[in-house]
């Protein structure tokens, strides 16, 4: 909850009339909101107004919003009673929160603020003056003139400044000791993470959930990674560094252990490893941005590719980007995809069905064209598969050789298995705990589902994880498979990331009756009585 004064509210008319007043046109400007988040800070606060340079005011329409965050001094009135000195040149706001949000958490309030308000930029600023206010008119520059959509103030871009500025060495060391770890994991390249001196493009802003965002000190990080994910142009303005008397709230030793975790997990969910809402931010077209080809190594595309003869007739179903069926074409193999959406390269097919065959299914269309199918995870997506399966293969006229491929993940993998053991459950943007898919496979629940709607089982194997598309295709990742398939041959349940079915549908009821009628009627025809049916009926 936010106390809003009536008297703020006032004073905020008087300024707006007084620019009309003048002839100024309020939206040919840029609207810029400064952002003052302050805790405790009633002895640096009147200063840090005072600092803001008086030109911005010219340039542009500025609001200055201050929220003091349940401090325990008089940090509320003493902005307040600032607000008096600054009234004839821009609009002044003060709020104050009943009870401490966090620094993210305050954070939070003042961007929602600067989105509702419909600001153009939002600069944050410190309360306690350590983030100088006359470096606003060059920070603000790339965001009015639109080459970027964040700009950090960074001490560290000529790190001597930083030392002679008073940072103290061991915030110095830290301070790189995080970013390079930052820079390495997330790819982003800042000189420092962590400084709270920051601008924003408002558009910018509403394009990301920064409210799902810790209410921490962290935050900050969290919201350079979301900004970076979503494609934002970032940039780094030199800043000199201040280090005064004033009392620092952060705990060293667990705001690092905070960004280290943060920013792995951001990592891991680059890779697939794992699922943060707040770090979804790429769109995902039909699941292009989810799924990649996997045929660089040994995964279930190469394996499921060996199993098909060359010049055989295939029909790929779920064919997403046709991976496989290009490589099955150079076999010398027909291969038609069918899938919801065309592949964006059509070509790797030499015909393409759109269906939706978890809504329409497959019952009008004929198997005997095709002696393979390949089901490459397609049946965790399935509300109904045992429903799709029998009506695949139990209701149609197949080939008498006819072998299906299919392809799933292993839910019990050692790794989940280790989850559940420490209560996670992670679904991700891919792999075997994908948040697209309705179920979750064993080996052997996969081998009974296929069972019981009528297929031979030839061949169960084991399918290594997918290292190369974490670690990219090399020595390592390679080690690492070899590793895997080393474990796979001690235990597949355990050690298999997916499971690889090779069946055989066996007939089915209506054509084991058909070629029962046709052998009896060979069989009678051969009889001294010479009848043309078996069948004989009581009169």
């Amino acid at each position: 909850m936010l106390l809003i004064l009536p008297e703020v509210k006032k004073h905020a008319l008087l300024v707006k009339n007084y620019a009309t007043t003048q002839g100024l046109s309020m939206d040919s400007k840029i609207k810029l909101l400064i952002f003052i988040v302050a805790y405790n800070a009633a002895n640096t606060i009147q200063k840090v107004l005072a600092r803001i340079p008086h030109h911005l005011f010219e340039r542009y329409h500025v609001e200055i919003l201050t929220i003091d965050d349940a401090s325990h001094d008089s940090t509320f009135e003493t902005a307040l009673a600032a607000t008096d000195t600054l009234l004839d040149k821009c609009t002044m706001t003060v709020l104050t929160n009943p009870i401490n949000q966090g620094y993210g958490g305050n954070q939070k309030l003042g961007l929602h603020y600067a989105i509702q308000n419909q600001f153009d930029v939002v600069a944050l600023l410190h309360g306690d003056g350590q983030y100088a206010p006359e470096c606003l008119p060059d920070l603000v520059a790339p965001l009015a003139e639109n080459q970027a959509d964040m700009v950090l103030g960074s001490r560290m871009v000529q790190w001597q400044n930083a030392l002679k500025g008073g940072m103290p060495l061991y915030k110095f060391i830290g301070n790189i000791i995080l970013t390079t770890y930052q820079n390495q994991v997330l790819g982003i390249g800042l000189s420092e993470y962590h400084s709270g001196y920051r601008l924003y493009a408002v558009r910018a802003l509403k394009l990301i959930p920064f409210h799902m965002n810790t209410q921490d000190f962290h935050f900050d990080t969290e919201i350079i990674i979301q900004m970076a994910l979503a494609g934002n142009r970032i940039r780094e303005i030199p800043i000199p560094t201040f280090y005064g008397d004033e009392i620092c709230h952060v705990n060293g030793l667990h705001y690092a252990w905070n960004v280290i975790r943060v920013s792995t997990q951001a990592w891991a969910h680059r890779k697939g490893l794992s699922y943060q809402a707040r770090y979804d931010l790429l769109p995902d077209v039909d699941g292009q941005n989810r799924y990649a080809g996997k045929l660089d190594f040994i995964s279930s595309h190469t394996l499921a590719i060996s199993k098909i003869p060359a010049y055989a007739k295939v029909l790929d179903i779920g064919c997403g980007e046709a991976y496989c069926a290009e490589i099955l074409r150079e076999k010398g193999c027909h291969v038609t995809g069918m899938d919801l959406q065309s592949p964006r390269n059509p070509s790797r097919l030499d015909q393409f069905i759109a269906v939706d065959i978890d809504q329409s299914g497959l019952s009008a269309f004929s198997l005997m064209d095709y002696d393979q199918i390949l089901l490459l995870d397609v049946v965790e997506h399935l509300r109904n598969p045992e429903a799709f399966i029998y009506d695949l293969l139990q209701h149609r006229e197949t080939k008498p050789d006819l072998r299906v491929i299919v392809s799933t993940g292993n839910v019990a993998f050692l790794p989940i298995r280790l989850g559940l053991l420490f209560g996670c459950f992670n679904y991700k943007k891919r792999g075997v705990l994908d948040i697209t898919h309705t179920r979750l496979f064993t080996f052997a629940s996969m081998c009974r589902l296929f069972e019981e709607q009528g297929c031979s089982i030839e061949e169960i194997i084991g399918v290594p994880a997918p290292f190369p598309l974490v670690f990219g295709n090399n020595f390592f990742s390679r080690f690492l498979l070899n590793i895997n398939r080393a474990l796979i041959w001690f235990s597949k349940s355990l050690f298999s990331y997916q499971i690889l079915l090779v069946l055989r549908p066996r007939p089915t009821l209506q054509s084991l009756l058909r070629t029962a009628r046709e052998f009896s009627h060979a069989r009678a025809g051969k009889l001294d009585s010479g009848a043309d049916s078996i069948t004989k009926s009581q009169t």
